[in-house]
């Protein structure tokens, strides 16, 4: 465990990255704990499985901590708002109480490259409980892909692609109007037009660009 966070480590892997790593072999390890089977013991079975019960199970539901310890005050996990219910704003639909598609292919990815490495490294199991997808049959050229496709791993859901959401340009010509300096105004449309993601710009500090040269190494 700790060698496979140190290789996350050398590769310069936000802490953030990091973290959800974790999380996925923890959800893993906990259900493993269920059937009282080793991380090291787990089979293609408890593979397919575990898959399986993240496509029907619910999420936790997060208790507050003002209500930890308090039982009675807990929120269910029927008090989630609905999946499906966009924000009037952003738009972005309303976290539901099943696990999402992204969310069950991203632990499905993480399990699996936690397996190869301890395949690789001779500390794990000698088969990976989370394959890689059979290759599939030989695809039209018209179809502007190779001639084969991976899908990645068999256990991994088919995730759809979504379209960028947006504010409404009303709602955006009503936060730059009440922008009262022209330094923020340069750091809003700094962050727009840039396309990098809230942790990046969160985590960006004064050091980091580099005016005088191209940074791309």
């Amino acid at each position: 465990m700790a060698a496979f966070f140190a290789e996350l480590q050398a590769c310069s892997r936000p802490a953030t990255t990091i973290r959800s790593y974790g999380m996925d072999l923890l959800r893993w390890w906990r259900f493993l704990a269920g059937w009282e089977v080793g991380w090291d013991r787990a089979t293609r079975q408890h593979a397919r499985d575990f898959a399986r019960w993240m496509q029907i199970a619910p999420k936790p539901a997060p208790i507050h901590w003002r209500h930890r310890g308090a039982d009675e005050m807990s929120p269910a996990p029927a008090a989630r708002r609905a999946a499906g219910v966009p924000n009037a704003v952003t738009g972005r639909p309303g976290p539901g109480r099943l696990y999402s598609e992204s969310t069950r292919a991203h632990c499905e990815t993480v399990l699996r490259s936690f397996y190869a490495f301890h395949l690789e490294e001779g500390t794990g199991p000698i088969i990976n409980p989370f394959p890689a997808a059979r290759e599939r049959r030989r695809l039209p050229m018209a179809a502007g892909r190779s001639a084969r496709q991976s899908a990645g791993g068999r256990y991994r859901p088919l995730v759809p692609h979504r379209l960028p959401r947006r504010i409404p340009d009303g709602h955006f010509n009503d936060l730059v109007a009440a922008l009262r300096h022209n330094r923020d105004r340069a750091l809003l449309a700094f962050w727009v037009s840039n396309g990098a993601r809230a942790s990046e710009l969160l985590t960006s500090r004064q050091r980091d660009p580099c005016p005088a040269s191209n940074c791309s190494g």
